[in-house]
């Protein structure tokens, strides 16, 4: 009988591959608006049959990001989005049979890597009011112990952590010999960074994605932070030539543009601050923290909101089981004003 991996054989995914174009996409913690037309135009138009066909190459980025975000060179490894970042730390500083402790709900790829790799997965539970508790994340932290992961905004909740509490994490997961991964997916939603964890301590890494804020989730980049010996570990899992030449171009162009960053900040923060405030207005119950995402309680039945948004108003969005308190829930992305008009008069003739 031919070999298979007992890991793989056993994990459970999920691959959806149905066409997502036309649709105002708001399931999948994208900017839906992307990036201007003008800019991409612009970014485009020096593109040569060169540039192509060759492999990417990557140390006048990685320079550039490394000046933005404070990091050498050899501080800082490119990956193919940050989910790669995360599986090759996971893959690095985890021992079969180990064991990988994160929040839950949280980010799906941290128990689906635990699995994949025959490690098993640790979940602190949020409470009924989607509150967690430091103490309690501390409290799990054992000498069998692998890796300690903490998404800072927390996706889907989006609930942060101070620098008191990661003080606090980090040290429990030092007196455990236990690494620490940072994972600042949503960054720029809530800018206080744990970057400088990652470059002052050994066994701590920080990853983050140029799929959000900087809407190049179709391009595939992420990058992972720490100590230059750390990194060369993760490096060593790299596949050859692993980040898309596409992708360096943009993010690098959007990184020199002067308050492009900035600009992209804030029109997000106002089309989310506007989602909400019009949907409490209407009678909503939402939930919102931090990151570009929300709960909100639909006065219906979710699934079938869902799937009325989608089918109706080509728009799509997610719903969530037994969202604390609030139950079923709509799980929404968040994006410039104007498309969150469009959401929310779509909403509001659905859901009656």
């Amino acid at each position: 009988m031919y070999y298979i991996n007992e890991n793989v054989k056993d994990l459970d995914r999920i691959f959806d591959q149905n066409s997502r174009e036309g649709y105002l996409r708001m399931d999948l913690n994208e900017n839906p608006g992307g990036l201007p037309e003008e800019f991409i135009k612009e970014v485009l138009s020096d593109i040569t049959p060169e540039f192509i066909s060759k492999y990417p190459e990557t140390l006048e980025f990685t320079e550039t990001l490394g000046n933005m975000i404070g990091a050498k060179v050899e501080e800082i490894c490119l990956t193919n989005g940050s989910a790669e970042a995360i599986r090759h730390v996971i893959e690095a500083y985890s021992r079969p049979g180990g064991k990988i402790l994160s929040v839950a709900p949280s980010y799906a790829m941290y128990a689906v890597y635990s699995k994949m790799y025959g490690r098993e997965h640790v979940a602190v539970n949020y409470d009924d009011d989607l509150n967690i508790s430091v103490d309690d994340i501390i409290a799990k932290i054992t000498p069998d112990i692998d890796i300690v992961v903490v998404l800072n905004p927390n996706n889907p909740v989006g609930d942060v952590y101070t620098y008191e509490e990661m003080d606090r994490i980090i040290a429990a997961a030092k007196a455990n010999e236990a690494t620490v991964l940072i994972d600042e997916a949503y960054f720029y939603f809530y800018p206080n960074s744990f970057i400088k964890y990652a470059l002052e301590n050994d066994n701590v890494f920080l990853t983050r994605t140029f799929s959000k804020l900087f809407s190049l989730a179709g391009c595939r980049l992420g990058y992972v932070v720490g100590r230059a010996e750390g990194i060369k570990m993760v490096q060593k899992l790299c596949t050859p030539h692993n980040v898309n030449a596409f992708g360096m171009k943009f993010a690098q162009a959007i990184m020199e543009k002067d308050g492009m960053i900035e600009a992209m900040v804030a029109k997000q923060l106002d089309g989310k601050q506007y989602l909400v405030d019009t949907l409490r207005k209407h009678g909503y119950r939402v939930n919102v923290k931090e990151g570009n995402f929300v709960f909100i309680k639909p006065k219906t039945d979710a699934p079938t909101v869902v799937a009325r948004m989608k089918e109706e108003k080509k728009i799509l969005i997610k719903w969530y089981k037994s969202v604390g308190d609030m139950g079923d829930s709509l799980r929404v992305s968040t994006g410039e004003r104007e498309l969150m008009q469009v959401f929310v008069d779509a909403l509001l003739e659905v859901d009656k």
